[in-house]
This record gives C-alpha cells, structure tokens and sequence, in this order.
C-alpha cells in the first residue's frame, strides 16, 4: 500500500505519530493509498519552517517570485495526465472534467498570480498640506491555506498563488480525502528553486491538523474554503489571535429563468449548473425558478435531460457524472432526498443509487434527480446538499423570484436568464449574492473579486483583492 508523506522544509517525511489514514477511490470504494494522520507536532514543524523561510522568500525580487510560479506552472503542465487521472481517481468526478476544468485552471490560476504580481501596488499621493505619501504592499508573514474535496488542485492553487506570489510563505493543508495531487504539486515545488519551507503540506484530518493552523500564533492568516460550519470553527479559534481571515463557505444557489429567455441556452446550462462534477460544487444552481408561462415546458425538458446523463465508471469518456466523493457523503445525499419526500416534494426523476457494472460496482453513484412542490422553508430549500439534487419550482413576477432567491442564509451565487438587460441588472443589484452570472454559469474572470455574502463567506479572493489579504499596507509620508 503506498504511503503519502508530508512536505515540511523542503523535505518529504512522516507523520510524527506514525499514524497513516486511508484514502478511499470514490467509484470503486478501494482503498488508493494511504496518508499521514498528522497533528500539531507536524503543524508545529510546519509553521517553524515557514517562518524561517520567510525572510528568504519575501526578498526575492517581484520577477523572481512570478518565474518561481510559472516554474511550478510548467512542472505541473510536464505531468498533466499524471494530474488528470490523480485528480479523478481521487474525486470520483470524470477524467473529461479533471482534464478540461480542475487541472487546466490550476496551472492557470498559478500564471495569473505570476502576472497580476507585476502591476499590483503602487498607490502614491501629493498634497500642498500633507506632503508626499505612498503606499507600501508588505507580506504579513506565514499563512495557512486550507481546501476542500471538491476541486483539490484548483482551489489550493487558486489560494497559495496569490500567497505566495505576495512573499508570504505557506503551510497548507488539503482535504483528508483527495491527498493525491497536493502531493504531486509537493513534488512539483520541490524539483523547483523555492526556498526550503516556502510551502509546505500537511495532511490529516481537519479536527486536528486544520483546528491546529487555526489555533497557531504563528500564521498571520488563514484562508479556508469549505462547508460554512467549519468556517465558523476556523472563525472562533482565529478571532482571539486576530488573524486575517478569508472563508469561502456554502451556497444554496437559485437559477432564476423568466419567460423572455434564450431557451436553449437556459436549459442546457441548467443542466451543468446542477449536475457538473456530480453537484459537489459550491457555486451549483441547486434551486431552479422558472416563470409561470414557461415552467410547465421547462421543467418537462430539463427533467427528460437530467434523465440522459450518463452516471457511470469515471474513466469512460461518454461520462457526465461520477461517484460521489466518500460512503458517508453517498448517504447524506440519499437521506436528503427522503427527506425532500417527507416535507412534500414529488421526485420528477432519480432519486436512488446507481449500479455501475465492472470495476465500479462497489462506487457511490447517484442518479441526478430534480424534486418539485418544495416550499422555501422547508430543509432541502434551506441547506447545502452538495450533490446531484436540485429543486424545482415556478414563479409568477419578479418580485417574487427575488424573494425566493434571497430566501436562505447563504450568499454565494446567483444565475439569471432573460433578454432583457435592464430587468437583469435590476435583478443582479436586488441579489444578497457575491456572485451573479446572467446569461451563464461559471463565467470567471480571474481578475474580479470572488466570495459570498451572508454565512457564505468573509472577504474575497481573485484578483488584486487576493494580493491585497496577504499584505499588510503601510503608509510612508515624507513632510514638504
């Protein structure tokens, strides 16, 4: 059984306990290796090597670091199928989606933070009163990066890029479950000029490695991105240190369509929005309103696609939706829609596992399923089910669909499809959502703030906000 080690000052080595968990393969329920079950001894070790490294890295030249992640960006690009089918033996999700989204986006998010590096900073003043003042952009020292299972490579990249193209150096830590290609990105890193302890990886368990970042004086700041109540975990351990914070929490998202609607397009990227990497992922359209005149039409559509969409073995090509990420996630979806069964809803489609033959019979596999007749309040309108499962339900005014959607606590992201420009724009300032797409879904321009309103989220990443979290300004006035 192969055994994962931890990337602590530049060197790979094992968890202080000896202690290793396992690392189950979401479509076949294998066990894939094994992993470190590290504790606050490894952090420890972690965070000492981080902030040793730190003076060496931070005084590396603005163009020094950007080549140090277009290095990291080549290295993962000479191991792109490595990453690819790491990614999806890890996931669950098909190998089509980790080649086409999760690993072309990691190296992207890698060279957009190595060029945005170059124009950031700069702000200077003049004034008859105050003389001349300019702004000074410092890294705020060692930080710790943590994400989740969803989309492993893209979002611990979309984190320690701006983090370290800032001069901060990094412990990060992913998800237990998808260890794999943090790993091969460690092996990247190390094959490259970064300082020693620049970044460093540790794996294990959230409750421990991650409570332990969390709790450590020594990292200045934590970004975080997963489920809203170990945001709020993270947000109670730090608070005491005043450590900047940055979490990217749950959605409950509505995709809104009125009457007036480029259909075709509407209804195709419904399907995306709700079913795309098995709908684990925050940013899905889980709750869908429909205008009135258009529901009937609409819901029969989208209910006879949902119902084409191939569940099946990862690795074939022709699939649309993999294995869902681990047994217990399997059953909290399948309790959810019970549950939608009991507060009124009327299954239109799926609704049970799928039996997938060959290598992937033992896989958690869920059909994509669409419930209709759930009122607003009821629990699976109201919390994260972060699976194949949308809701469905018409709407009559615009009013109407702005009160439904802004309905829950979360704020991530809203969709809205009408031809009508001015109604959109009138519909996107009424939103409480960070995010709002019209005419599309997972639209992202790398350069603009990204995050959640409400229990979604705490600040932004993306962009200049990202480089802004991890440095500190400092106002420098020099007197007339």
């Amino acid at each position: 059984m192969k055994r994962l080690k931890n990337y602590i000052r530049g060197f790979f080595q094992p968890p202080i306990s000896g202690a290793y968990l396992p690392d189950y393969e979401p479509a076949t329920g294998e066990v894939l290796c094994e992993l470190p079950d590290s504790d606050e001894r490894d952090i420890e070790a972690a965070v000492t090597g981080a902030q040793a490294a730190f003076p060496v890295w931070s005084g590396w030249s603005e163009a020094q670091r950007a080549g140090a992640l277009q290095a990291i960006a080549d290295g993962i690009e000479a191991r792109f199928d490595e990453f690819v089918y790491a990614e999806s033996d890890d996931t669950g999700k098909p190998v089509s989606l980790a080649r086409s989204l999760d690993i072309p986006r990691a190296i992207a998010n890698l060279r957009f933070f190595a060029g945005l590096l170059q124009g950031f900073g700069g702000e200077s003043y003049q004034s008859t009163a105050a003389g001349y003042s300019y702004v000074l952009r410092l890294p705020v020292g060692a930080i710790g990066a943590i994400s989740p299972w969803n989309l492993p490579l893209y979002l611990f990249t979309w984190k320690i890029a701006p983090a370290l193209a800032a001069g901060c150096t990094v412990v990060g830590k992913v998800s237990e479950l998808t260890p794999l290609t943090a790993t091969l990105l460690a092996e990247v890193i190390d094959a490259t000029t970064l300082p020693k302890g620049a970044f460093n990886l540790v794996h294990g368990l959230g409750a421990k490695t991650g409570a332990a970042m969390a709790a450590h004086p020594g990292l200045t700041a934590i970004t975080f991105t997963g489920g809203t109540e170990t945001g709020r975990r993270i947000a109670l351990a730090a608070a005491p240190l005043f450590k900047k914070l940055s979490l990217e929490m749950g959605g409950k998202n509505p995709y809104l369509v009125s009457a007036d609607t480029d259909y075709d397009a509407a209804l195709e990227t419904a399907l995306e929005a709700a079913f795309r990497n098995q709908g684990e992922i925050c940013l899905c359209g889980s709750r869908i309103y429909v205008e009135k005149p258009l529901y009937d039409r609409f819901r029969s559509d989208f209910v006879e696609r949902a119902k084409t969409l191939k569940v099946g073995d990862p690795r074939e090509s022709d699939t649309r939706q993999g294995a869902l990420i681990s047994a217990g996630h399997f059953e909290k979806v399948l309790r959810y829609i019970e549950l939608a069964k009991d507060e009124g809803g009327r299954v239109l489609c799926g609704g049970e596992p799928v039996k997938v033959a060959g290598r992937c019979s033992d896989g958690w596999f869920v059909a994509p399923t669409v419930i209709e007749g759930l009122p607003l309040e009821c629990r699976v309108n109201q919390e994260e089910i972060f699976g194949p499962v949308v809701s469905i339900t018409p709407f009559e005014v615009e009013e109407e669909a702005i009160r439904l959607a802004n309905g829950t606590r979360y704020g991530l992201a809203a969709t809205i499809w009408t031809q009508d420009l001015g109604k959109a724009q009138r519909m996107a300032g009424c939103l409480d959502f960070g995010v709002v797409w019209i005419n599309g879904w997972m639209l992202r321009d790398l350069r603009t703030p990204f995050g959640g309103m409400k229990e979604s989220g705490l600040g932004r990443e993306g962009g200049y906000e990202a480089l802004r979290f991890f440095t500190e300004p400092k106002s420098v006035t020099v007197g007339r």
